[in-house]
């Protein structure tokens, strides 16, 4: 599996006595969507931030690229090629759209006007309100900026954490778009969702977490015709 871009081993992760991730392995190819679905509490946000080294991990290996994450700073995993959008946006209200997509190219010697206009290509609604407050976008809207601040490192893969929550479904129909374009785009993409139906349908692989462990993965399609994930996450009973 030499096209593996990155890769969890034995990943363990606590809060003081409490243990949220308990042993959890999973890999992406370079270019895929995967995503990784469970309730709530089920140890993906947690997950997403021990990648990002937001948290640190008990014990285990996260590798991108060949290079060890776990005992490395937040900033240095941006400069590797990985970007985070955070569960709940967390945009800077009082900052414009536009401010805070320069912000997400921080880690850039020089700001790529180029990456700029194509966050702008890719959700023309950011550039309509490009000197807008954030704090005055629907939540739908500060969804795209986050990502397309997320964008703006030029990262190699992206970590989206719950990109669907509390969104109007009609503006959930576009991020996934937007999703899909970024994909196409030559980023892999790594899905944190509630919505299961919505994020199989967009991702080429997932896993299933339960209460920080693995409970199942497949193809997409395998997992759409589990009855596990029919009855536990797409409503249907057999």
């Amino acid at each position: 599996m030499s096209d593996v871009l990155f890769e969890i081993k034995d990943l363990e992760v606590s809060y003081g006595s409490i243990a949220a991730i308990k042993g959890i392995s999973l890999n992406v190819r370079k270019g895929e969507i995967v995503t990784i679905l469970g309730a709530n509490g089920a140890g993906k946000t947690t997950c997403m931030r021990t990648i990002s080294q937001l948290i640190k991990a008990k014990t285990g290996s996260i590798r991108f690229k060949g290079h060890e994450l776990t005992q490395l700073p937040a900033h240095k995993i941006v400069k590797l090629g990985i970007s985070h959008s955070p569960e709940g946006r967390r945009v800077f209200g009082i900052l414009t759209v536009e401010e805070n997509l320069l912000l997400g190219a921080y880690s850039q010697s020089r700001m790529d006007k180029k990456v700029l206009h194509w966050v702008f290509d890719l959700c023309p609604r950011l550039m309509e309100r490009r000197k807008q407050l954030a704090g005055t976008l629907s939540g739908g809207e500060q969804q795209m900026l986050a990502i397309g601040r997320a964008l703006m490192s030029q990262p190699e893969m992206l970590l989206l954490d719950e990109p669907s929550l509390g969104i109007a479904p009609i503006l959930v129909k576009a991020i996934f778009k937007q999703i899909k374009e970024i994909a196409r785009s030559g980023v892999t993409v790594l899905l944190v969702e509630q919505n299961a139906k919505a994020a199989l349908k967009l991702a080429d692989r997932g896993y299933v977490l339960d209460v920080g462990k693995i409970a199942l993965s497949g193809t997409s399609s395998e997992l759409l015709a589990s009855e596990k994930v029919q009855e536990a996450y797409l409503g249907k009973k057999h």
